[in-house]
Order: C-alpha cells, then sequence, then structure tokens
C-alpha cells in the first residue's frame, strides 16, 4: 500500500513513547533472554508454548440503570455517522464482526431514546483496499451525505488515502482497527480518533513473546505497506531488545500473487520462528511454508491474517501457531449481542473497537450538545477519562444528563486517550490454533504507551 507524504505534526504531538507491559500469565518455555545454546534446541523441539487456557480482560462496573432520561437539549440536525469498513478486498474478513459492532451500538443508542433527543442514522459503504479506489468513492458518498464521523476505515493503508478528505471537511474519523504509529503525528486538526492502540504495542508483546516462546532468531515476510512494515519495525525492536536476532525480513507489495522468493529466502535463514505480517496473503504464504518442513509451532502471526482457515488447510496444519491481535477477549454476553444482529458472525475481531467507537461518538455528541464533527472530537477524552465508571450508552449518558461526569471503559477494554487521538493504554490478546485450524484465547497482556 502507498503512504501519503509525511506532513506537519497536530499540535498535541507526542514526543516520545513508553511502554510498560505486565505479563498477565505464566511465560511460555524458555528463558526471556536467549542464551548462546537455546538456538540448537528451538530447532529441535519448535517453539514451546503454552496450551490454550480460559483467561477474561478486567471488567468494568455498569454505570446507572433503569430509565434513560430524556435529553435537555435536542437537536434540529440528527446525528449522522457514517461507516468505511471492508466489504471487499484482503481485509474483507474484518467487515462483518466491524459492522455487528457498529449496528449493536445503533440499535442500543436509538432503542435508548437516541442522541439529543432523536434516532441516530447509520450509513454503511465499503472501503475496499489499496488496490481499488472504492475508499475514496465511498467517503465522497458519505460526505455528501452529510455524516458528523466516519468511522473507519479498517487499513491503516487505507485511511492514509483519506484521512485529508474527511479531516479536511471537518468530519470525524474514528478507526475501530488502524495500528499504524503514523497516524500519532498526522495533521489532521484533532480529528481522527481511534479505539485500536498504535503497533508500538503489538510490536512489542509480539515481540517479546517470540522470545520468551525460545525463539532466538527470526525471519519475517512483511506486507510493504504502512501497517506491515511499522508493526514489522516494532517487533524486531522488541525481538531484539530481548536478545535476540531477525535473521531475514522479505516484503511483497499488496497485489502480489507469488511468494515462493520471500519464503525461499527466509527460510534459507534458518530462522528459529516466522512471523507472517501481512493481511490475506497468507492463505497462499502458510502452505509455501509448511511445505518446506516449518512447524506450525514456529509460526507467529498478527491481527492482519488471524483468521478461520477451517476452510482453508488440512486439520493440523496451523496446529500450536500462535498470534496476536489488540483488544481484550470479547466476552461472551458479547458475542450473544452481536449474534443478534449478524447470526452468521463467526469472528470478532475489532467488534468491541467498532461498538466502542459508535458509543463514545454518540456520548460526546450528547455532551457535546452539537451534531458538527468538530464539536464532538473535542468532547472525546472528556467522556473517555476521570469520571464515573460505565460501559454502555444507556448507562452513561443517564449518567451525563444528570449532571455527572462519566468515564467510559468498553468491550474493548479500558480507554484513555492521549491528545494525539490514540489509546494510552490497551490488552494485547494471544491466541493459539487448534486441530481444525481455528484459533483459541492463550492469554492477555496488558500495556500503556
Amino acid at each position: 500500500m502507498t503512504s501519503l507524504p509525511q506532513v506537519a505534526p497536530r499540535i498535541a504531538k507526542l514526543t516520545a513513547l513508553s511502554i510498560g507491559v505486565a505479563l498477565l500469565a505464566t511465560a511460555c518455555g524458555g528463558s526471556p533472554a536467549p542464551t548462546s545454546t537455546g538456538s540448537a534446541s528451538a530447532k529441535a523441539a519448535g517453539i514451546s508454548c503454552p496450551a490454550p487456557s480460559a483467561t477474561s480482560g478486567a471488567t468494568t462496573p455498569p454505570g446507572a440503570g433503569g430509565a434513560v432520561p430524556p435529553s435537555s437539549t435536542t437537536t434540529d440536525t440528527p446525528l449522522k455517522i457514517g461507516s468505511l469498513l471492508p466489504t471487499t478486498g484482503s481485509l474483507a474478513f474484518l467487515g462483518p464482526p466491524e459492522i455487528a459492532g457498529v449496528n449493536l451500538g445503533i440499535k442500543e443508542i436509538n432503542d435508548a431514546g437516541g442522541v439529543l433527543g432523536k434516532p441516530v442514522e447509520v450509513i454503511h459503504r465499503d472501503s475496499g483496499d489499496t488496490k481499488t479506489d472504492i475508499a475514496t468513492q465511498s467517503t465522497t458518498s458519505l460526505l455528501g451525505q452529510g455524516v458528523s464521523a466516519i468511522v473507519g476505515a479498517a487499513s491503516s493503508g487505507v485511511s492514509k488515502t483519506v484521512i485529508n478528505q474527511i479531516t479536511g471537511a471537518g468530519v470525524l474519523q474514528f478507526s475501530p482497527a488502524n495500528t499504524s504509529p503514523d497516524f500519532t503525528t498526522w495533521d489532521d486538526k484533532g480529528l481522527y480518533w481511534r479505539t485500536a492502540p498504535s503497533d508500538v504495542l503489538q510490536g512489542k508483546v509480539l515481540g517479546n513473546y517470540m522470545a520468551t516462546c525460545g525463539a532466538q532468531t527470526v525471519g519475517m515476510i512483511v506486507l510493504n505497506d504502512a501497517y506491515g512494515t511499522g508493526l514489522a519495525k516494532n517487533v524486531q525492536a522488541a525481538f531484539e531488545a530481548a536478545g535476540g536476532k531477525v535473521v531475514a525480513q522479505e516484503l511483497f507489495n499488496e497485489g502480489d500473487s507469488q511468494f515462493s522468493s520471500q519464503v525461499d529466502k527466509v527460510i534459507a535463514a534458518k530462522p528459529d520462528a516466522i512471523a507472517l505480517i501481512t493481511f490475506d496473503q497468507a492463505k497462499s504464504i502458510i502452505p509455501l511454508v509448511t511445505g518446506k518442513g516449518v512447524k506450525p509451532t514456529q509460526l507467529f502471526m498478527v491481527d492482519g491474517n488471524m483468521v478461520d482457515y477451517s476452510k482453508d488447510f488440512q486439520p493440523g496444519t496451523l496446529k500450536g501457531a500462535e498470534g496476536t491481535i489488540p483488544g481484550t477477549f470479547a466476552k461472551e454476553d458479547f458475542k450473544k449481542k452481536l449474534l443478534t444482529i449478524d447470526p452468521a458472525l463467526k469472528d470478532y475481531t475489532y467488534a468491541g473497537e467498532s461498538y466502542d467507537a459508535l458509543n463514545l461518538i454518540a456520548l460526546a455528541t450528547e455532551e457535546a450538545k452539537s451534531t458538527k464533527g468538530v464539536d464532538i472530537a473535542k468532547h472525546l477524552k472528556d467522556v473517555s477519562e476521570v469520571g464515573e465508571k460505565c460501559n454502555t450508552f444507556p448507562s452513561c449518558v443517564t449518567l451525563l444528563r444528570n449532571g455527572k461526569d462519566i468515564d467510559y471503559d468498553g468491550q474493548s477494554g479500558p480507554i484513555t486517550f492521549s491528545d494525539a487521538g490514540d489509546p494510552t493504554e490497551a490488552y494485547i490478546g494471544i491466541y493459539q490454533y487448534q486441530d481444525d485450524n481455528t484459533f483459541k484465547a492463550v492469554k492477555e497482556e496488558f500495556g500503556k504507551l
């Protein structure tokens, strides 16, 4: 994917990032600091990691219950939200859970009486990927219909193609899945926000995790776009800080269909582990890698390719492979609610982040008493910090309408924003593939930026 030229940092630019990661489960086999003899052992036995265990993230206490009081302020311009989420392209697998999260948020908000006395409207449009111009066309359509905020895109590369168009129009852009660190310093006029943490955090967690699993050398196959190269940079930094070494890194471009050259070069370096930092290209890459004798326990994946492969590969192909997805594990009651919206839903990746984005936009609108994007953006920090804890629109808006300050923590975990619109703390989930090539939760790690 292509990147736009770097533009001037926003006023609230973060000048430094420091990360503290607290492990919430015992580290897997191997020592955190690799020894000089560990590499041969890792190659002989495969990477040793734990069996999945039922782990759940921290929950927040519910807010006020009962009937929702009417808003003291009504609006002549109802809140209209657009979604720019993938139904086609290399991240199309993320579309269903993200759209379900948006629609669940809309339903609960409107069941509670809407925002500022009016029902909220949502308009869904496809984001496609960077091989097409779908995102620009969809954005033009949404802006033409007068939306105040756009939820999306999922792909960082796609968001880079439309962020200036959206924020330049005075409209709030709120991504549930963008993880590129580039957005932290983007000149977005304070109008770009996200519930997904920067890949500075996911990269640190994955890099450290591979080291604690016994790997001392790693090879990487990386999508050459903002997401892939940014995440790879942070994975490498964390892995090498833990005493490991990246012995090969091979890039490919969006739209490529042949990956034999990259696979051959990485395997020739004889790494203990291989990190696949890709989107759906993993469907083509994984058989090439395992066909060369690489054990699935040596494979580590990321949110861009952690999907259900039960219909793609023979049983056991990925058994023991692991990967990371930002966000806390989806809770069972939340899954049940999502299934009432989309009964065919099987994956919940970024559903919580999408749901939270909707609720935060709605709550900031209520507090701002305005449906203008620039006004909504000014209140996003306020509704997410230093106040009475709540985690649904009805409970939170009840507190707001009773004159209380609120602190929304949602389905994606605790939410506190930096001045740059980034989450300052987040969970990163670690998952492991089973014999049927579906994945289950292993543990969560919590980090701060």
